[in-house]
């Protein structure tokens, strides 16, 4: 169970969240989780010290990157086997 004083924050977190019109902030927080994600936001702080290995945020950031890429080319190889173009 989270300490007393996180509780009220939590509670205020979840009433915010509950009460944004679903469309725009919906899309706009997912927004956000995505750029974090590519951006490698998630690296951020993990070494024991609490530091960021560059190398390992520039690898996230470069292997992201590459996935899309990658993604984008097996569509159009896809798309032109079937003949969709």
């Amino acid at each position: 169970m989270p300490p007393e004083d996180e509780r009220p924050r939590e509670i205020l977190d979840r009433a915010a969240r509950d009460s944004e019109t679903l469309g725009s902030s919906s899309m706009a927080r997912a927004g956000r989780r995505l750029g974090g994600h590519f951006s490698g936001r998630d690296a951020v702080g993990q070494g024991q010290d609490g530091t960021t290995d560059p190398a390992e945020l520039w690898g996230r950031r470069i292997g992201r990157a590459l996935s899309v890429v990658l993604g984008l080319v097996l569509t159009w190889w896809l798309g032109v086997q079937l003949g969709w173009w």
